[in-house]
Protein backbone atom coordinates (compact mmCIF):
# COMPACT_ATOMS: atom_id res chain seq x y z
CA UNK A 1 0.00 0.00 0.00
CA UNK A 2 1.23 3.46 -0.76
CA UNK A 3 0.37 6.29 1.48
CA UNK A 4 -0.75 8.99 -0.33
CA UNK A 5 0.47 12.78 0.30
CA UNK A 6 -2.13 14.66 1.42
CA UNK A 7 -3.45 17.48 -1.02
CA UNK A 8 -2.79 20.84 -0.28
CA UNK A 9 -6.02 22.85 -0.47
CA UNK A 10 -5.15 25.51 -3.58
CA UNK A 11 -5.55 29.07 -2.93
CA UNK A 12 -8.31 30.19 -4.09
CA UNK A 13 -9.60 33.93 -4.96
CA UNK A 14 -12.70 33.33 -2.39
CA UNK A 15 -10.43 32.12 0.18
CA UNK A 16 -8.45 35.47 -0.59
CA UNK A 17 -11.77 37.89 -0.45
CA UNK A 18 -12.65 36.10 2.64
CA UNK A 19 -9.69 36.75 4.70
CA UNK A 20 -9.01 40.18 4.14
CA UNK A 21 -12.74 41.12 4.50
CA UNK A 22 -11.91 39.02 7.60
CA UNK A 23 -8.77 41.06 8.53
CA UNK A 24 -10.51 44.56 7.79
CA UNK A 25 -13.76 43.56 9.81
CA UNK A 26 -11.39 42.94 13.29
CA UNK A 27 -9.60 46.23 12.71
CA UNK A 28 -13.04 47.98 12.00
CA UNK A 29 -14.39 46.64 15.03
CA UNK A 30 -11.45 47.30 17.38
CA UNK A 31 -11.52 50.70 16.35
CA UNK A 32 -15.07 50.86 16.96
CA UNK A 33 -15.12 49.18 20.05
CA UNK A 34 -12.17 51.83 21.59
CA UNK A 35 -13.64 54.78 20.05
CA UNK A 36 -17.09 54.17 21.84
CA UNK A 37 -14.49 53.18 25.27
CA UNK A 38 -13.10 56.86 24.36
CA UNK A 39 -15.99 58.92 24.52
CA UNK A 40 -17.68 56.98 27.00
CA UNK A 41 -15.36 57.29 29.46
CA UNK A 42 -14.31 61.11 28.79
CA UNK A 43 -15.58 63.50 30.68
CA UNK A 44 -15.56 66.25 28.12
CA UNK A 45 -13.84 69.42 27.62
CA UNK A 46 -12.19 71.75 30.59
CA UNK A 47 -14.62 74.70 29.93
CA UNK A 48 -17.88 74.50 28.00
CA UNK A 49 -16.62 77.66 26.06
CA UNK A 50 -13.37 78.71 25.05
CA UNK A 51 -14.66 81.77 23.98
CA UNK A 52 -16.29 82.64 27.53
CA UNK A 53 -13.02 81.80 29.42
CA UNK A 54 -10.69 83.59 27.91
CA UNK A 55 -13.00 87.05 28.40
CA UNK A 56 -13.07 85.75 32.15
CA UNK A 57 -8.98 85.55 31.93
CA UNK A 58 -8.24 88.90 32.61
CA UNK A 59 -10.39 89.15 35.84
CA UNK A 60 -8.85 86.11 37.15
CA UNK A 61 -5.48 87.31 36.47
CA UNK A 62 -6.51 90.66 38.18
CA UNK A 63 -7.88 88.18 41.49
CA UNK A 64 -4.53 86.71 41.65
CA UNK A 65 -2.59 90.02 42.16
CA UNK A 66 -5.19 91.07 44.62
CA UNK A 67 -4.57 87.64 46.26
CA UNK A 68 -0.95 88.28 46.40
CA UNK A 69 -1.41 91.34 47.55
CA UNK A 70 -3.18 90.70 50.94
CA UNK A 71 -0.01 87.54 51.52
CA UNK A 72 -2.13 85.43 53.30
CA UNK A 73 -0.66 82.31 54.78
CA UNK A 74 -3.12 79.33 54.35
CA UNK A 75 -2.16 76.12 55.18
CA UNK A 76 -4.51 72.78 54.26
CA UNK A 77 -4.15 69.43 55.56
CA UNK A 78 -6.16 66.93 53.80
CA UNK A 79 -6.31 63.31 55.00
CA UNK A 80 -8.20 59.81 53.69
CA UNK A 81 -9.29 57.04 56.07
CA UNK A 82 -9.63 53.56 55.08
CA UNK A 83 -13.63 53.80 54.74
CA UNK A 84 -12.70 56.71 52.56
CA UNK A 85 -14.18 59.65 54.43
CA UNK A 86 -11.51 62.76 53.79
CA UNK A 87 -11.06 65.35 56.12
CA UNK A 88 -9.98 68.89 54.98
CA UNK A 89 -8.06 71.33 57.85
CA UNK A 90 -7.33 74.48 56.49
CA UNK A 91 -5.74 77.21 59.04
CA UNK A 92 -5.98 81.15 57.55
CA UNK A 93 -3.78 83.98 58.85
CA UNK A 94 -3.25 87.18 57.49
CA UNK A 95 -0.02 88.86 56.50
CA UNK A 96 0.33 90.05 60.41
CA UNK A 97 -0.57 86.60 62.00
CA UNK A 98 -3.59 87.11 62.63
CA UNK A 99 -6.48 84.25 62.24
CA UNK A 100 -8.70 84.85 60.27
CA UNK A 101 -12.13 84.79 61.00
CA UNK A 102 -15.57 85.53 59.31
CA UNK A 103 -14.60 84.02 55.46
CA UNK A 104 -16.65 81.56 53.94
CA UNK A 105 -14.27 78.78 52.95
CA UNK A 106 -15.41 75.86 50.39
CA UNK A 107 -13.23 72.57 49.28
CA UNK A 108 -13.51 70.29 46.26
CA UNK A 109 -11.43 67.05 45.39
CA UNK A 110 -11.36 67.41 41.59
CA UNK A 111 -10.01 63.91 39.38
CA UNK A 112 -7.56 65.30 36.90
CA UNK A 113 -8.52 62.59 34.44
CA UNK A 114 -12.50 62.79 35.17
CA UNK A 115 -14.79 65.49 36.38
CA UNK A 116 -17.69 62.96 37.36
CA UNK A 117 -15.91 61.74 40.00
CA UNK A 118 -15.20 65.23 41.51
CA UNK A 119 -16.89 66.06 45.08
CA UNK A 120 -17.16 68.93 46.85
CA UNK A 121 -16.66 69.67 50.96
CA UNK A 122 -18.57 71.94 52.95
CA UNK A 123 -16.28 73.81 55.59
CA UNK A 124 -17.49 75.06 58.54
CA UNK A 125 -15.69 77.78 61.06
CA UNK A 126 -14.31 75.77 63.91
CA UNK A 127 -12.94 79.35 65.21
CA UNK A 128 -9.20 80.71 65.81
CA UNK A 129 -8.78 80.63 61.81
CA UNK A 130 -9.39 77.15 61.28
CA UNK A 131 -11.73 75.93 58.85
CA UNK A 132 -12.58 71.92 58.55
CA UNK A 133 -14.99 69.65 56.14
CA UNK A 134 -15.14 66.07 55.31
CA UNK A 135 -16.29 64.02 52.13
CA UNK A 136 -17.25 60.65 51.85
CA UNK A 137 -16.57 57.75 49.62
CA UNK A 138 -13.41 59.55 48.25
CA UNK A 139 -11.47 56.83 46.04
CA UNK A 140 -7.78 56.55 46.85
CA UNK A 141 -5.29 58.25 44.03
CA UNK A 142 -4.47 61.04 42.25
CA UNK A 143 -6.45 64.20 43.01
CA UNK A 144 -6.65 68.42 42.52
CA UNK A 145 -7.45 70.05 46.05
CA UNK A 146 -9.35 73.26 45.07
CA UNK A 147 -9.98 75.31 47.86
CA UNK A 148 -11.52 79.06 47.97
CA UNK A 149 -12.79 81.95 50.13
CA UNK A 150 -15.06 83.92 49.91
CA UNK A 151 -16.48 86.95 51.76
CA UNK A 152 -19.64 88.76 50.59
CA UNK A 153 -19.99 87.18 47.42
CA UNK A 154 -15.89 88.10 46.36
CA UNK A 155 -13.60 85.83 45.93
CA UNK A 156 -10.47 86.29 48.38
CA UNK A 157 -8.87 83.14 47.99
CA UNK A 158 -7.79 80.69 45.39
CA UNK A 159 -5.68 77.60 46.06
CA UNK A 160 -5.24 74.92 43.66
CA UNK A 161 -2.49 71.76 44.93
CA UNK A 162 -2.23 68.13 43.54
CA UNK A 163 -2.69 65.69 46.33
CA UNK A 164 -2.09 62.14 46.35
CA UNK A 165 -4.76 60.47 48.47
CA UNK A 166 -3.96 56.98 49.79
Amino acid sequence: MTASAPTARPLTGRFVLIAIVAFFAVVIGVNVLMMQLAITTLPGTEVDSAYSASLAYEGEIQAARQQDLRKWQVDEHIERRPDGTATLTVHAKDANGTSLAGLNFSGRLERPTDRRADQAIDMVDSGNGTYRGTAQDIAAGLWDLVIEADTKGQRMFLSRNRVVLN
